[in-house]
């Protein structure tokens, strides 16, 4: 593993990279809130088979956040990380993303599908906003005091917490998780701002996935969280009607909550070894 900084006009991407070069390349995309360190477990697990390149998406671990919030919304960002992909000098690859980075994942396959060899979602892009019971102002009002009130006095306290939150540990996940804060005036801060998660939540709200499901390609894979499930139809039914508008493959997976790869990371492993071969 070695991790490292591309500059992509003004700002400076972090990279974490796993495998040869040689090897077929899964481009990897992180959630809301996460690093490119949310791969860890599948990365460490299939390096010899595959090269990993993971970002940290702007506003995320050691990635800038962009100046300008509409520089988030789905097109624009879909078009930044096609120019990425140009830097990095990747020419196909396989796709693979989770939650928030998911719904990116579904715009850049609109536009540059034909670099995309094939994609799986992981509990991602089809929670379209337009279903939602929560508006637009609550959910930014969700997270902005979620991100800026996740505060602790100690390292020892955060991860505590942090375990708390997860339904099973590794020492890789150890890792994952200690990406996720940093140290400032002695106290252990969240790494993503307010500001960013409201960039990020109103471009969700403006640019739906689901108005572009018909446009994508047939060879997507979704898995999708089983748990969520249980508290209401939402979710069965955002899942079903992504179903039956994209043609993908849609798998539910038990006993696991949004942070799928996390919980049953051989799932996952599994998927790209069945479907990437």
């Amino acid at each position: 593993m070695k991790r490292y900084f591309v500059q992509h006009g003004e700002m400076d991407v972090h990279i974490t990279e796993w495998g040869d070069k040689n090897s077929p390349t899964i481009f990897c995309l992180h959630g809301l809130g996460s690093t490119s360190f949310s791969f860890i477990e599948i990365a460490e697990s299939l390096q010899d088979m595959y090269r990993f390149i993971s970002i940290d998406a702007p506003g995320h671990g050691k990635t800038a956040p962009f100046q300008d919030p509409r520089s988030y919304e789905m097109p624009k960002l879909a078009f930044w990380i096609d120019q990425l992909v140009n830097i990095l000098k990747i020419d196909r690859f396989y796709f693979l993303s989770h939650s928030w980075g998911s719904f990116v994942t579904m715009f850049y396959l609109l536009e540059y599908h034909e670099r995309v060899i094939g994609t799986i979602l992981i509990d991602g892009g089809y929670q379209t906003k337009r279903q939602m019971d929560q508006s637009l102002e609550e959910e930014i009002e969700y997270y902005e005091k979620d991100f800026e009130g996740y505060v602790f006095d100690t390292w020892s306290e955060y991860l505590e917490a942090e375990k708390e939150a997860y339904t099973r540990w590794s020492p890789l996940i150890e890792v994952a998780v200690k990406d996720l804060a940093f140290e400032k005036d002695n106290k252990i801060i969240w790494h993503v701002r307010g500001s960013t998660a409201k960039s990020i939540i109103q471009a969700m709200h403006k640019h739906e996935t689901e108005d572009i499901y018909e446009n994508l390609p047939s060879n997507i894979i979704l898995l999708s969280a089983g748990l969520p499930y249980k508290n209401g139809s939402y979710y069965e039914e955002t899942t079903e009607f992504f179903k039956e508008r994209t043609n993908s493959v849609v798998k539910i997976i038990d006993n696991t909550t949004h942070m799928l790869h996390w919980d049953s990371p051989q799932t996952v492993i599994e998927g790209i070894k069945n479907n990437w071969g």
